[in-house]
Parts: C-alpha cells; structure tokens; sequence
C-alpha cells in the first residue's frame, strides 16, 4: 500500500478485528499481528525479503540470457550450405530422393521461394555436386531474447511501482475539495467533486457514475474532465479512476452565539447497523456529530444527529444529545446544546482511486516484449532444407525444423510440389518408424 495514511488505517483495523485471538488460553492477537507487520507480511512487495528473492530471480534470468545469447547467436548464423551423402540418408526423419534428375536447381529454387525460404547455392570444384540450401526465419530464433528481456522488466516494473509508485482512495464531496497527497506536500494536487451524477435505468439499477471533477495546482485549475467508470482522468502522471460512491448531508451548524462554524457536506462513507453514518467534528469545539441516514415507515428519509462529547474517564463515549432532522429541517438549540443544525439538502460524494504508477510504462514494454517474443518463437520457428544434385543419384532432399513445426507435414507437401514440377515419385524409407512414401 503506498498511501501512508491509508495503511495506517487498514493496520488500526487489523489490529482490532484480531485483538481477542486466543491460542491455548493465550491472547496472541496483538503479538501477531505486530510480528507480522515486522515481517512485511501486510505490505509483501515492498518487504526486504521480497525484493531480495526479486533480485535474486531477476540476476540469475540475465545470467542465464548472457551465458545463451552467443551460442544462440553463432547458432542461428552458421550455415552450412555443403552437406555430405550421408546426410541424406533416407533413414533419417525428412528425408527424400528423386532417383532420376528430372528436377533442375531453379525448379527447386523457385519451389522454396513461393514458401519464403531464402536461398544459398554451391558448387563442387569439379561441377558434379549442386547443393542448395533454403533457410526460413533465420535469426527469429533471437525472439527467445525477447521473452526473457520482458521477464525481467515485468520485475523491474514492479519494484519500481512498489518503491515508488502511489496509490489512494479519495472520498470527495460535491462542492468539496480534497489534496491527492499528504498536506505540506510541495505542489500538491487538490481535486474537486464539482458534481456527481448516478443515473437509474427504467428497472432501478444504476446506468452509470459520473464525477465531473476539476484537478488544480498552486491554486490554477489544470485540468477538468467528467470521469466514469474505465475512463480516468489522467493529470501529470496521476490517474483519478471513478470506483465508489455514497450519500452525503450538506450541513449547516451555527454555534450558541449565531456564528455560522460549518457549512458543506458530510460524507456518509461508513456504516452503523448497515445504514450510512459519517462524523463530523463541530469547529471550535470538543464536540462531534454521529450522523446516520434512515427512512421513516413512510420511506421519508431522515438523518440521526448524535451529538457526542469527550471521552469518559473508562473509555466509554458520552452522548450528550440526538435529535432527527428532516430535508431543510433545522434542530432545536435548546435541545442541542445550543447549537443549530440544519440539513441544508442531501447529496452524494465519489470515491476515486488514485495512482502514480511509474513503473506502468515498464510493465507496457515487459508486456510487449514477452508476447512479441513468444508469438515468433511459437508462430515463426525456424525451418531450414537442402537439395544435393548429381548427375548420378539425382536430387537428394533433407529437412530440419524447430519443434514447433509439423516437419512431416511440411515435407511432404514440398515433395508433393516438386513431384508435380517433375513428374516423378520421390523415394522415401518405408522401413518401421520411417515416414511413409510420399503421396501414400
């Protein structure tokens, strides 16, 4: 969690939902949770041991990628053109022989070029010997370096959001403005609820959300958009993404002297009893309000008002008075401590996830190379033939390929266009586990 506010919170409830754990009569709730916290169990990737286990993986795939990355590279680059008889030896896999030279070099040439082989040609000194080698993507072979180059941004793009990134929950209300990061924060970022809208459909279910929110800076607005779910706002790298919203009462309080102390909406952003509340402490007092939103038999809505003083000496909250207000509805000041509370209207604040993610572009980029790589290693292997020519044994042909091709399959639909070209058979090992004849 990047927000120091917002862990502090999220720890102070986990500490209070597992205060009473007991263990064999033992209350080990405190104990763990604070030795769990130590561990960075509660804030995992951003934990010391975390991001050593990181830096460990993330050194061993670059290891791993420079110890490989020459031999794949002289792999891919050595091409051997010239290949001996024995190399055609019809008791390999893909392998075939037209006995009598019905097939010229250029047949076969242009035989591989309509299958986008690139194409190599040798000579014997002596001019009996003819090899022609074609070869398809050759050096996509490399796209492993890919995969792995994403791998280890995907890691570095997560350390960087972990270390540095951040990430917030904003409640606002309409009218109201609230700062992005902690108060003090040098050109901090204040976003205001300009209004909010919650649309219904004929069936009651909400259409949509939407916030026109206004963002300023040093007190000059730099941005304004109407956000809705899945389409933020963005601002000088922070995204304001719409996620929640809730009801809110625009209150009006006068204190016992007629002096207006607060005027502006609370937020209903809890729950008591499974109806929204909110507390608001009164300005200027040691006094709050506990509020909560209800609806009479006759499904008016009404809002609780609990005034609640200072602690007592056990602990305990001292209620000192409550009261229900309707819409437009003021209190009495003799019984609210003379005090004057009006619910001015209901409204509705927006709750916004906030973000500053740097390490976003790294992950775009992990995120491109690891597929890139994967989709021309699995889609683009590398296949590779050669044709040897002689007046006496005719046209003998190999075949080798990546594992991620029907070699077979390939292979016999070569033959099958070079037998065409011909008009002649090609002889191939029948023997048990050889592949068949081709056109059998």
């Amino acid at each position: 969690m990047h927000d120091p506010n917002g862990y502090a919170f999220e720890m102070a409830d986990i500490r209070q939902r597992y205060e009473g754990t007991m263990l064999l009569g033992l209350n080990i709730g405190p104990g763990m949770v604070d030795l769990f916290e130590r561990l960075g169990f509660f804030r995992v990737f951003s934990a010391p041991w975390f991001i050593a286990m990181m830096v460990i993986l993330v050194v061993s795939i670059v290891v791993c990628t420079l110890d490989r990355t020459p031999r794949l590279w002289r792999g891919v680059r050595r091409v051997t053109v010239e290949q001996p008889d024995a190399f055609f030896d019809l008791r390999l896999p893909e392998r075939a022989r037209f006995a009598e030279p019905h097939l010229s070099v250029d047949e076969i040439g242009r035989a591989l070029r309509q299958r986008r082989y690139r194409l190599r040609r040798a000579t014997s000194e002596d001019g009996s010997v003819t090899w022609l080698y074609g070869d398809r993507n050759q050096y996509l072979k490399m796209a492993t370096l890919l995969t792995h180059l994403g791998l280890v941004l995907f890691l570095i793009g997560g350390a960087v959001t972990a270390a540095i990134g951040f990430e917030t929950v904003i409640f606002v209300g309409e009218g109201q403005t609230a700062p992005v990061q902690a108060v003090g924060t040098p050109h901090n970022l204040l976003v205001k609820n300009v209004s909010f809208q919650a649309p219904l459909r004929e069936n009651g279910s909400f259409a949509d959300f939407l916030t026109d929110l206004a963002v300023y800076r040093d007190g000059v607005q730099v941005a304004r958009k109407t956000i809705r779910v899945n389409d933020p706002l963005e601002v000088d790298g922070f995204v304001f993404h719409q996620n929640t919203f809730g009801p809110s009462a625009d209150m009006e309080i006068r204190d016992p002297g007629g002096r207006l102390v607060w005027t502006g909406p609370v937020l209903l952003d809890g729950q008591l009893l499974g109806l929204p509340q909110g507390f608001l402490t009164i300005p200027g007092s040691g006094m709050g309000l506990l509020m909560y939103l209800q609806r009479d038999e006759a499904g008016v809505a009404r809002l609780a008002v609990l005034g609640v003083g200072p602690p007592a000496v056990d602990g305990s909250s001292r209620f000192l008075f409550q009261g229900l207000l309707g819409i437009g509805g003021t209190s009495d000041p003799e019984d609210t401590l003379g005090y004057s509370i009006t619910w001015v209207r209901a409204g509705a604040f927006t709750g916004m996830v906030v973000k500053n993610d740097p390490g976003a572009p790294i992950i775009w980029i992990a995120f491109t190379s690891l597929i890139s790589g994967l989709l021309l290693s699995f889609y683009f292997p590398r296949r590779r033939v050669w044709a040897r020519l002689t007046q006496e044994g005719g046209v003998q042909l190999a075949m080798l390929a990546d594992r991620y091709v029907d070699a077979d399959r390939e292979f016999r639909a070569l033959l099958d266009d070079l037998a065409a070209r011909s008009g002649a058979r090609p002889e191939r090992a029948s023997m048990p586990g050889a592949s068949a004849p081709a056109g059998a």
